[in-house]
């Protein structure tokens, strides 16, 4: 479980994009962490890869 603490311009904002997925904040939160992770763990494969075939040349 994950607990958030915004204010309530954040929650409007937030409420607005989610609504327009038809989701609610909780589910676009979640799934803005989960793609933020997903990112962040492709850039660090891609790098891996870069520096092992600029190893290989």
């Amino acid at each position: 479980m994950l607990s958030l603490r915004i204010d309530g311009e954040l929650h409007d904002r937030l409420r607005d994009r989610a609504a327009r997925r038809g989701m609610s904040v909780q589910d676009y939160v979640v799934r803005t962490l989960i793609r933020d992770d997903f990112d962040e763990r492709f850039k660090t494969a891609v790098d891996e890869t870069e520096k092992f075939y600029d190893g290989i040349a």
